[in-house]
């Protein structure tokens, strides 16, 4: 069974910092694009970052670059979003996304068929 759990999201102050684990089970441990994604209620899900084939390739979002970081243990079947000097326009719901697909969808961001339950992520002023 394809499964994804995240975890690692909470409170914290702006200015802080936060790391979300998420970890492959299934057919989703053989993904080779696997990326962060976040989402406000009432507003579109946005992308966040995108890792390809075991950390070949990465792709962040404007709002995140220099401030954020994607990994991936493939040891452990785990992608990590290391978030630093966090502001309280980073808070949301953050869902982690895996599949196997072409370079060129998974920079896309469209074509995810695997999605995990989300974890918050708060950021106070």
């Amino acid at each position: 069974q394809a499964q994804l759990a995240e975890s690692g999201g909470g409170s914290v102050q702006a200015g802080g910092s936060l790391r979300l684990s998420c970890a492959a089970s299934g057919y989703t441990a053989s993904s080779n694009c696997r990326a962060w994604f976040r989402q406000i209620p009432g507003k579109e899900r946005e992308g966040v970052a995108i890792i390809y084939a075991g950390g070949g390739f990465t792709w962040y979002a404007d709002s995140v670059k220099g401030r954020f970081t994607i990994s991936q243990d493939n040891a452990k079947n785990t992608v990590y979003l290391q978030m630093n000097s966090l502001k309280p326009e980073d808070t949301a719901m953050y869902y982690c996304a895996a599949d196997r697909l072409t370079w060129g969808r998974c920079m896309g961001g469209s074509d995810f068929g695997y999605w995990g339950q989300g974890t918050q992520v708060t950021v106070s002023s």
